[in-house]
This record gives C-alpha cells, structure tokens and sequence, in this order.
C-alpha cells in the first residue's frame, strides 16, 4: 500500500474541515463548496483525488442535509471547477486564483440553475422559463460568489501558510 504524503494529508485535513462547515448554521448561499473543488484540482498531484476528496465530502454532508434531485448538476459544477484547477496549477496568483473563482461561480450558478428548470417543475419547459429561472436565481449568485471568493481566499492563504512554515519544514527535514 503507498503511504500518503503530508502535503495529500494535509489537503485532505483542509478540504475535511472546510466541508463541515456546510453542516452548521451559516448565511444561506454562503459556502465552501466550489472553492474546495477548484482548491482540490490545483493542489492534489494525483487527478482521482482531486475528483473524490470534494465531491465525497459534498456527499457526506448531503448525506446529513438531505440528497436532491438536481444532485448530478451540483456535482458536475463541482468537476467543472476542479478542472479549472488543473489549469491554475503551476499558475496560482492572487489574480488567477480570484478569476478562477468567479468563472467557477459562474459555471456553478449556470449548470446548477439549469438543472433546477429542467428537473423541478417550476418553471416552464420553454426558453422563457429558461430565462425566468436564471433571473429568478440572481438574487443567489451575488452570496455564491462571496461565499466562493472568500472560502477560495481562505483555503488559498491557509494552505501557502501552511506549505511555507510545515510542508517546507518538513522536507527539510528529510533531505
């Protein structure tokens, strides 16, 4: 069996515990979910876990808040923005990161949204329910997209602190 790296346990601890976040009171729309997959696809070195790391986290707390049926949208959106993190690896800036964010909002509140009129019944299988289901739904992607941004910010900073003085720490060590 091969031994998991501090770096992939370390990932794995920050995408854990930002995930349980979506459990706990928290201001509707606000939440870590698409930052974690576009955090998860920069950093994992292998692509399964990059994959499975967020969207098993999302599915255990689903598994607690309740599953959906526009459950197989969420999860693309999230798979979208982890390939959004391949492209950022080896790129990662306070600028790169803060567009990827908003483009994986974006792909979230689309996808996401898309699936709510083609499954729920609310709106009219028609282009003018199409429409009037995302306008229905602006009010929301202002909050996504702050909650995006700042969960981004904070897995992002966390874990350069966190590579700068303990992975770095550690190698060191090693060699």
């Amino acid at each position: 069996m091969e031994k998991i790296s501090p770096k992939t346990l370390t990932l794995i601890a920050i995408v854990i515990a930002v995930s349980l976040y979506r459990v706990f009171p928290h201001p509707y729309n606000i939440t870590p979910v698409m930052a974690l997959a576009l955090f998860a696809g920069t950093y994992f070195e292998k692509k399964w876990m990059a994959f499975a790391v967020p969207l098993f986290s999302m599915f255990l707390a689903d598994l607690f808040l309740g599953l959906h049926n526009t459950i197989i949208f969420v999860y693309g959106a999230m798979a979208v923005a982890v390939l959004i993190g391949f492209w950022l690896q080896n790129r990662v800036s306070s600028l790169k990161v803060i567009g990827a964010t908003i483009g994986s909002s974006l792909i979230f509140f689309l996808i996401s949204n898309f699936g709510v009129w083609l499954v729920s019944g609310y709106y009219s299988k028609s282009w003018a329910g199409l429409i009037e289901c995302y306008t229905m739904a602006l009010p929301f992607l202002q909050r996504s997209m702050m909650g995006d941004l700042l969960f981004s910010g904070v897995l992002f900073l966390s874990y350069w602190q966190i590579q700068k003085y303990w992975l770095s720490a550690k190698v060191v060590q090693r060699t």
